[in-house]
């Protein structure tokens, strides 16, 4: 049976007037700011300072678009006697998020918790060569990472924490103890 001439279109403008009367659910995005979730992928935030240049996130990376650039200092020693020791110094750290699949390899391997995933996602540029953004710009995303979720309540404390808390307990009760010597003397 050959179908009736013009139904197709019969059926499309059917489809338009059942829509045109129906609220529109478009975001207006530039005006409208959608709603994130809490944490949102978006770009990746530099800590600089937890950075010691130990190269993993760019050894790891599937893209290879990280850079970076370090030089040796040498650091006296700590205590009299002691030797001197080097360590790396950060000179350059850039992210080409023209290659960046935001796959979050970096992220998940740097032992010192350095890259963090920042919710901030409008960083459009006209030129593509100024999508290398160096560790000045990711510093500055670093601002807009929240905070991790809470603990749950009925977690065990962390074992870091419960060690300084110790710490932190035994020096006060030894400041005590000598401001009460003090007083007596």
């Amino acid at each position: 049976m050959a179908p009736i001439p013009g139904s197709g279109l019969a059926k499309g403008l059917a489809v338009t007037l059942r829509t045109m009367t129906k609220k529109s659910v478009t975001d207006q995005y530039p005006e409208a700011q959608p709603e994130l979730p809490p944490r949102t992928r978006g770009v990746i935030g530099l800590f600089e300072e937890n950075c010691t240049v130990c190269m993993l996130c760019a050894r790891e990376c599937p893209d290879w678009c990280i850079y970076i650039d370090s030089h040796k200092e040498t650091v006296p020693p700590a205590t009299p006697g002691g030797r001197e020791r080097s360590r790396n110094v950060l000179d350059r750290f850039a992210i080409d998020f023209s290659l960046c699949m935001y796959c979050g390899i970096c992220i998940e391997v740097c032992p010192f918790d350095a890259l963090f995933w920042s919710p901030e996602f409008e960083y459009a540029e006209t030129d593509i060569r100024d999508l290398t953004h160096e560790r000045d710009k990711l510093r500055e995303w670093m601002w807009t990472v929240p905070a991790p979720p809470a603990l749950d309540s009925g977690a065990e404390e962390p074992k870091e924490l419960a060690a300084a808390r110790r710490t932190a307990d035994k020096l006060a009760q030894q400041q005590a103890e000598q401001a009460r010597q003090e007083e007596r003397e």
